[in-house]
């Protein structure tokens, strides 16, 4: 068995490795990037993105490494997005997502910052293991402009299929959350 105080974090670790940690911590997957959180261990599985086998531990003072390929493009638009495109009353921003079953939720944004994460403070709250507490925000400016930043989150933050630390958002672009799909309409 490792233990976490005689493992480094440059040290690769593979499916199936016995392995226990003194405290709780993170692992992410050398061939894709796709980062979870660990209490305690058994046996490491495969990555649930990519299936790869090794890892590493993540450190917060190094960025972990990221093979964009690995990520899926987008999706086609889900059939409720033209419904929920469709009930827009008012002009402005939104933000649309499928909240599990036949239900799906839209947000109309206000200037200023909108949180969204698993906190209970969050503006949108996405309550899902896969989410971090505190995962992203989007901005919308006086002037109109919107943007997306990653708030420093575990599983990091996907614009159309793209990783991305900030972006701007238009009409009809894809953020990915967690397993979360948010969509951006714009009326």
């Amino acid at each position: 068995m490792l233990e976490q105080g005689a493992a480094s974090s440059l040290e690769i670790h593979e499916t199936g490795e016995r392995i226990t940690l003194a405290q709780p911590g993170s692992l992410f997957c050398v061939s894709c990037g796709w980062a979870f959180a660990l209490a305690s261990i058994d046996s490491l599985p495969e990555c649930p993105n990519c299936g790869g086998r090794r890892f590493r531990r993540a450190s917060l003072f190094e960025g972990a490494t990221f093979d964009a390929d690995a990520v899926a493009a987008p999706e086609s638009s889900p059939e409720w997005l033209v419904e929920a495109r469709a009930e827009l009353e008012q002009s402005g921003h939104y933000l649309a997502f499928d909240e599990g079953g036949a239900d799906y939720a839209v947000i109309r944004l206000e200037p200023g910052w909108t949180r969204i994460g698993r906190s209970g403070a969050a503006d949108v709250r996405l309550d899902d293991p896969t989410v971090s507490r505190r995962h992203a925000l989007v901005v919308l400016t006086d002037d109109g402009d919107l943007r997306a930043l990653d708030d420093r989150s575990l599983n990091g933050l996907f614009v159309n299929g793209e990783r991305v630390e900030s972006a701007p958002l238009s009409d009809s672009d894809e953020l990915e959350i967690g397993r979360y799909r948010l969509y951006v309409l714009t009326a």
